[in-house]
């Protein structure tokens, strides 16, 4: 029996160690090795960039924010990556001759549909190295896309939209087509708050109120005034003044837009109800010619017969 188990034993090991690859060094067992090497890196990568997610979590580090360290661990992650794969490929002995056929491989499978995979993981590589994009800017597409950027990855960025609804956009879309960043390089914005009054009303008062109500919103800039709030008469409407508020914003409403009108929009309603100012409404006025009406009591007349 022990000796069944030693002749199998030695029969496996040559399997092991025997080459795979011709008269070449390339053996199971250096292949094992290989996936080893390339298993620890990716786990050791992973490792690293979760601990400096947690060395920056609630802490604040001077000239460095964030999206630094964002960018310094998804770069040392790529880097152990890159490392890793070089340190196997040496491991199981792969020649010159070999990396150009995997070369030739890739290169074919490129050719045949893996374009948009290399484009969109060299578009991220751009993404992190320029810092056109950074976690936590709110983005809008010429899609239609606008969201909170929750993670840029290989392939694709993770972008959250206000409904915690998660949309993967292939990196290339950010290099290739029109993206406005809200937050790109300061927190503050200026919106646009359109509204109507009716015709009559004081615009003193209108402005007065409004003004009021922008104060009644957590988060608008009132009290700067390099930044002042504004009320614009725009323009004479078919049955309204129509009016804007013009208010600088801070981040948590620039990136809710459509909550930041509806929270305006509510407390306008109020101020002007609060006044006694008229919201109006459609109004048509409706002629008669004198004639069509005697034909027409004539025709009701007779049908009623």
């Amino acid at each position: 029996m022990m000796d069944w188990f030693i002749s199998s034993l030695d029969k496996f090991i040559g399997i092991i160690h025997a080459p795979i690859l011709g008269e070449d060094s390339i053996t199971l067992s250096s292949v094992f090795g290989f996936m080893l090497i390339v298993i620890v890196a990716w786990w050791l990568s992973a490792s690293i960039e979760r601990l400096m997610q947690r060395m920056t979590l609630g802490r604040t580090y001077r000239h460095i924010d964030d999206a630094t360290f964002y960018l310094i661990s998804r770069l040392l992650r790529y880097i152990i990556w890159i490392m890793a794969t070089l340190i196997g490929l040496s491991y199981i002995g792969f020649n010159l001759t070999g990396l150009a056929f995997v070369g030739g491989a890739i290169g074919v499978g490129i050719g045949f549909g893996l374009q948009s995979i290399v484009s969109n993981f060299i578009s991220g590589i751009v993404l992190i190295l320029e810092k056109s994009l950074k976690l936590g800017d709110f983005i809008e597409m010429s899609s239609g896309t606008n969201g909170i950027v929750k993670e840029i990855g290989l392939r694709y960025t993770r972008v959250t939209t206000r409904d915690n609804i998660d949309i993967l956009v292939p990196n290339s879309e950010f290099i290739n087509g029109q993206v406005t960043n809200w937050s790109f390089s300061e927190k503050l914005r200026r919106i646009h708050v359109p509204f109507g009054v009716a015709y009559g009303a004081n615009k003193e008062q209108v402005k007065e109120a409004v003004l009021l109500a922008a104060n009644e919103v957590a988060g608008a800039i009132v009290d700067d005034p390099s930044r002042p709030a504004e009320v614009w008469l725009t323009e004479f409407g078919d049955s309204s003044l129509n009016f804007e508020l013009v208010i600088w914003v801070g981040n948590e409403l620039m990136s809710r837009p459509a909550r930041t009108r509806a929270l305006f929009l509510w407390e306008i309603e109020t101020q002007l109800r609060n006044y006694e100012i008229e919201i109006p409404f459609p109004q048509r006025d409706l002629h008669i010619r004198s004639g069509e009406l005697h034909v027409a009591m004539k025709k009701a007349e007779h049908d009623s017969r």
